[in-house]
């Protein structure tokens, strides 16, 4: 079996409601999941133990970058209406068969919480960007679905599996 060695990513681009949007900064943090706990104590235990909810995370926000301002960016100032984001990526392997690649997709979906147009210098990029709350985020590797959050419907899946069916079974 040819072992594939993962490099860099390749090319990115971000998508709103399948526009392509130009002025993409050269970098996107995708957010950071951190399950909600409750600490445990009491009779019986040495200390305190953070247990986490399954399914449950703290506020979750994802920040995109552009260089400048461009008309696509003030359809995201909508209010109540979610904004929609997708950053599609190709990752590059290497092997000794040669260079191939992969596919990376991130949906993320929820309310505005920040536009910040940026600032304007002859010769210069703005830095503007857009801040979404992240209600609903789903992360694709090579077509195969590695993360579905959904907060609002309650769905939970790692690596195609529903991470909250014996629970909802019960309710």
């Amino acid at each position: 079996m040819e072992q594939n060695i993962p490099q860099v990513i390749h090319m990115a681009n971000v998508y709103t409601k399948g526009n392509k949007l130009v002025g993409l900064s050269d970098e996107v943090t995708l957010p950071t999941f951190a399950p909600q706990t409750e600490t445990i104590a009491g009779f019986g235990l040495l200390g305190e133990i953070d247990n986490p909810t399954p399914g449950h995370f703290g506020s979750m926000e994802l920040e995109v970058p552009f260089r400048v301002l461009n008309s696509d960016l003030f359809g995201v100032m909508a209010q109540g209406a979610a904004v929609d984001l997708t950053l599609r990526a190709s990752e590059q392997f290497s092997s000794n068969e040669g260079i191939t690649y992969k596919g990376i997709r991130v949906v993320v979906r929820g309310p505005l919480k920040e536009f910040n147009p940026g600032s304007v210098k002859q010769g210069s990029p703005m830095g503007a960007s857009v801040k979404v709350e992240i209600t609903y985020i789903l992360i694709e590797f090579d077509g195969k679905t590695m993360v579905e959050l959904d907060k609002i419907n309650p769905k939970y899946y790692i690596n195609g599996v529903d991470q909250l069916a014996a629970s909802m079974a019960l309710c």
